[in-house]
């Protein structure tokens, strides 16, 4: 079979696409025939040497969907033939950018009949990564009003979704060509992030009780400044290092909380995937699939997601 992968760190271009062996399951995992793959920013720092590896050669990538080819011991909930996605690969053990790939089961839902490959792969991480942030970490309420920062990302563009169907009023921060767009996913007002009275503007709608906060470094100071009493502030950004103790003040006055966050951290990441399929099913979360790529264009995927302005994903097909 064929997988991309890097030899060494380093930029894109150090992605190439091998012919290794095909995976056998181990206890407790499947063999899956990869139809769609996710692309994440999170794929990068891996490459790049930011975050640890096992061992090199090293097969990026969290997202797959595709169908079950083999089932190791262990695993009761699946057999050869069914539809599945899934998230969480590639962290402490290789990734998904590949034609088959052995993964936990733990690690895997159901793909519901009439959703596309494209959308379960799409779906996987930053789905999962919206819902710890807005159910299990901030207790999203309705009619509490939400603000989600980079509407227009993969994270942002589901949890406004997301926050949406549970009853939230969102309010985003995006790049204005994407306006339109997000408004039909669910958000109430869309703010240019780039104005400069953006605290002044948010303030006039109303004080988040719930900010999703993809810029952690840039925006702290600020999600501080305009968010209400006892406001729960979710964080996902890389990177405190610009923020410093400056927002500490604002946030102490209100009794604001703070919570850093992985997806990676989830403790069942099987039962969310089957609420995000189940929401997809009915069309209530749905990821905007932007541009597919195949396997040999893994390198150029990985460079689009860092540097390209778009709405939702980029996915593979390999």
């Amino acid at each position: 079979m064929r997988a991309a992968r890097f030899h060494e760190h380093g930029g894109p271009e150090v992605l190439t696409v091998d012919d290794v062996d095909s995976p056998e399951p181990g206890y407790g995992e499947v063999v899956v025939d990869v139809r769609a793959i996710g692309v994440n920013p999170v794929d990068t720092y891996f490459r790049e040497g930011a975050y640890p590896v096992p061992s090199l050669p090293f097969t990026p990538g969290s997202d797959l969907a595709g169908v079950v080819d083999a089932v190791g011991e262990g695993v009761d909930r699946f057999v050869p033939g069914d539809r599945v996605f899934g998230t969480g690969l590639g962290n402490g053990m290789h990734g998904t950018y590949a034609e088959e790939v052995a993964a936990p089961a733990e690690f895997l839902a159901t793909l519901p009949e009439g959703a596309s490959f494209e959308d379960g792969a799409a779906l996987s991480l930053v789905g999962m990564t919206a819902w710890q942030a807005l159910v299990a970490h901030a207790n999203l309420e309705p009619a509490e009003l939400a603000l989600v920062h980079g509407g227009n990302g993969g994270v942002g563009h589901v949890a406004i979704q997301l926050a949406e169907t549970m009853g939230a009023r969102v309010l985003t921060t995006a790049n204005p060509e994407y306006r339109d767009r997000l408004e039909s996913l669910g958000a109430e007002t869309v703010f240019d992030y780039g104005r400069s009275d953006l605290t002044d503007a948010v303030q006039q709608v109303g004080a988040p009780e719930v900010i999703v906060d993809t810029r952690m470094d840039e925006y702290m100071q600020f999600d501080a400044d305009v968010a209400a009493q006892g406001a729960r502030v979710v964080c996902l950004g890389n990177s405190t290092e610009q923020a410093g103790l400056s927002a500490v003040g604002a946030a102490k006055s209100k009794d604001v909380r703070f919570q850093f966050m992985t997806m990676y951290n989830t403790p069942d990441k099987a039962a969310v995937l089957a609420r995000l399929g189940d929401l997809l099913a009915r069309g209530e979360v749905v990821p905007e699939v932007e541009r597919t790529y195949s396997l040999d264009e893994a390198g150029e995927a990985q460079r689009a997601v860092l540097e390209d302005s778009f709405l939702g994903k980029l996915v593979i097909t390999p």
